[in-house]
């Protein structure tokens, strides 16, 4: 199962036990179950305090349970084989399940010990999933530190009957005791905040007590990660406030085009950056998000940035980096079915439509890309433009005429996403040209038509937005309100590519430099603002 460099590797970070772990097996008689006893038997001979037994009798075959030998209430469990994107996954619960202290913070961990109740999670991942692993380990920390939780981690492949049965089309799926708990990717602090219904008072109480900083940062992507290693090397206190830190890097996974890095993966890089901002004094508040922005009355005040949980964060000068989100179709049936068809991570929730017929949306480079991945997983792709032609490079339009399960619809608009028994069962495509109306079979729909800037909440703020909703900035990254600037997706600035968004946090960074010291704090304005 593994070829030498991974079990180097591995040996490598078991080195880091401190005390033993029992691996325990329920196989049947299927390959899985045969490569998941190869996979144990030699994770067990790479170190003498890893003890693999077969012996298990869970309902699930092949499964298997990893536990501390000390303390066999805490434990976690495989369904499948980790391998793949979770692969960390594994090695993580290996090293926690042995006494290796957690990387997290410890207010998070103590959160998570005193949960009271009993709380049974499962949860389904594809292997192709980058949003999964972070599920996966926030699950598999919780069932290790607190014996009142369970977390069972289940790859969809391997059980398609269940996956089937509860009718997941879109993972990570995450179930409580049984029920729908939720869709999509969560970070560890967001499951505490499900479960426990005090953590965002207090996380507020946290927020609102610091003080303020002379540049705030919100939004962390690839652009606001950038500004703040500028100003924090420029030596002012700096803090990043952000609803999820990476931002859109977490949906992206093959990065050829960022020069000097001829290849990585979007949740790699986000770690890359999350770990660089590291480097300095940068106060990063993740799961922060910005509702209502207050300006300065005077040039030198201070700017309030209001957070939903309530908090407010106040600022000498702010760049705004917010980026944006999937665009929409806006057509009936696509609220309805979101996750029960409707799609919009082609790596996330491509292998569950092994087999079936499938509609991209979107004729340009992000549609195209997607039909092309998908057409090596799904039975059929109809891919549908609005446009009179596709608007992808060349050398994606060949690749995808090439491929003979798919079809090219051009001019064309989807009004609606029909479904029964609460999944997708087809889709509607209007000929622009004739007005024809024809209807399409199939069981996904995968939406890839662009993005939408997330400035909703700064309609009220005065600041200059563009019809579109971008926030309008000069060659320097100025807004039209004096110490508040723009950067990345969120901005009018032409290509919305991760090295642009970090060129220009970075100018922004700098923008805010040369205001900062050429512009006087005014006192009194500050302390009423």
């Amino acid at each position: 199962m593994l070829d030498d460099t991974m079990k180097q590797q591995l040996k490598t970070y078991l080195a880091n036990l401190r005390e033993p772990v029992e691996l325990v097996a329920t196989l049947g008689e299927g390959e899985k179950s045969r490569q998941t006893r190869e996979l144990l038997d030699e994770i067990s001979a790479l170190h003498p305090m890893v003890s693999a037994t077969f012996d298990g009798t869970d309902e699930r075959k092949p499964s298997f349970v990893i536990r501390r030998a000390s303390d066999a209430e805490k434990w976690v469990r495989f369904a499948g084989l980790p391998m793949g994107h979770e692969f960390t996954s594994l090695v993580l619960a290996l090293l926690w399940a042995g006494g290796h202290p957690p990387k997290v913070d410890a207010d998070l961990i103590e959160q998570v010990r005193a949960l009271e109740g009993d709380f049974n999670f499962e949860m389904y991942f594809s292997l192709s999933c980058h949003n999964c692993p972070d599920v996966v380990q926030a699950l598999v920390l919780m069932a290790l530190e607190n014996p009142r939780i369970t977390a069972t981690l289940i790859e969809g492949g391997t059980f398609q009957d269940e996956v089937d049965a509860r009718e997941i089309m879109a993972v990570p799926a995450t179930f409580l005791n049984g029920s729908s708990f939720y869709n999509g990717k969560m970070e560890l602090a967001e499951i505490l905040g499900r479960l426990d219904t005090g953590v965002e008072a207090r996380t507020a109480e946290k927020l609102a007590a610091k003080d303020p900083f002379e540049v705030l940062v919100v939004g962390g992507g690839p652009a606001g990660a950038a500004t703040a290693i500028y100003t924090a090397r420029k030596g002012f206190r700096t803090g990043i406030a952000a609803e999820r830190f990476g931002g859109q890097l977490h949906d992206t996974l093959g990065i050829e085009n960022l020069p000097g890095t001829a290849y990585t993966e979007g949740p790699k890089l986000a770690g890359e950056l999350e770990r660089h901002v590291g480097e300095y004094d940068i106060d990063l508040m993740n799961l922060a998000k910005a509702v209502k922005l207050v300006p300065a009355t005077r040039e030198g005040g201070l700017h309030t940035v209001e957070l939903g949980n309530g908090a407010r964060l106040k600022a000498r000068s702010l760049i705004l980096a917010t980026g944006a989100r999937w665009r929409n179709l806006g057509v009936p049936g696509e609220a309805e079915y979101r996750n029960k068809g409707v799609a919009y991570c082609p790596h996330c929730d491509g292998p569950l439509f092994k087999g079936k017929r499938i509609a991209v949306i979107g004729g340009g480079n992000s549609g195209v890309e997607a039909a092309i991945d998908l057409a090596k997983i799904v039975g059929h792709v109809t891919l549908i433009e609005y446009d009179t032609a596709l608007r992808a490079d060349e050398v994606l339009q060949a690749k995808l005429r090439s491929l003979t399960n798919v079809e090219i619809l051009t001019n064309a608009q989807t009004t609606e996403i029909t479904g029964s028994a609460g999944r997708v069962n087809g889709l509607v495509a209007k000929d622009r040209a004739t007005a024809e109306e024809r209807r399409i079979e199939l069981e996904g729909v995968f939406v890839q038509i662009g993005l939408v800037p997330n400035t909703e909440w700064l309609q009220a703020s005065g600041l200059e937005l563009t019809k579109f909703g971008e926030i309008t900035t000069d060659a320097e990254g100025r807004t039209n309100l004096p110490g508040i600037f723009g950067a990345g997706d969120v901005t009018d600035v032409p290509y919305k590519q991760i090295v642009v968004a970090m060129g220009e946090g970075s100018k922004a960074g700098l923008s805010a430099f040369d205001y900062l010291i050429r512009t006087e704090p005014v006192e009194d304005i500050a302390q009423a603002a």
